[in-house]
């Protein structure tokens, strides 16, 4: 059976989240916004990684650090449904 994704737009959206956290927490991940750029977040907020990055590659991140991206990626997507359901 083939699931369809509901949103389909929302894969965008999610990565970008997870790639702004990631920086947030200083974590040497990068991430293409385009098939013509790479962007390092965590360069963009100061924050220079210590290892040399590869495109979307999370391998040499550690389960902690990425059970910490996903734990504030729900925090944040809890917290502005909340937000949007107290101002209707």
């Amino acid at each position: 059976m083939a699931r369809s994704k509901v949103v389909p737009e929302s894969k965008k959206a999610l990565d970008i989240l997870k790639y702004e956290i990631a920086a947030e927490l200083g974590l040497p991940v990068s991430y293409s916004m385009s098939a013509h750029a790479d962007t390092e977040f965590a360069g963009e907020l100061g924050s220079i990684p210590s290892a040399p990055t590869k495109k979307d590659y999370w391998g040499h991140i550690t389960s902690r650090d990425n059970g910490a991206v996903g734990g504030r990626m729900t925090q944040r997507l809890i917290q502005r449904a909340e937000e949007t359901l107290f101002t209707l």
